[in-house]
């Protein structure tokens, strides 16, 4: 959990002792990324600004994974970003998103991806989806 002097950070910060709020301009990218994954688009074949393609079996494992967990994933709310982090880790922010189900709502699964700076902006990979 995020103290609340840090939660009103809103830019990427690069500090490896200790995480930070998800950065404001990832935001639409990562409510993007998990609209995909709501429609079971695992592989977000639909090209997805900024995200790197999926392989085929770390989609599978993703789809796979929600399946098993055995409820419905819904577009993230905008309580999410309290209790979502990302962390500078030396060369990406290690990133953690809090997913929320239709019946449970804020669930136990996490999304977890990384973030790259790249020309002009950002570059994110999903790592894998799963329970802490």
């Amino acid at each position: 959990m995020i103290d609340a002097a840090r939660a009103q950070v809103l830019s990427p910060t690069k500090d490896e002792m200790a995480p930070y709020p998800i950065a404001a301009e990832w935001r639409p990218t990562f409510r993007e990324v998990v609209c995909a994954l709501v429609e079971g688009d695992f592989l977000l074949s639909r090209g997805i600004p900024r995200v790197r393609p999926v392989p085929p079996a770390r989609a599978e494992q993703m789809r796979k994974y929600v399946g098993s967990y055995g409820e419905t994933l819904m577009p993230l709310p905008d309580d999410s970003w309290q209790t979502s982090e990302s962390q500078w880790m030396g060369s990406f922010w290690d990133v953690s998103i809090d997913l929320w189900t239709v019946r449970e709502g804020r669930s136990d699964m996490v999304l977890d991806a990384r973030v790259f700076e790249a020309d002009g902006g950002y570059e994110i990979e999903l790592i894998s989806l799963y329970v802490p």
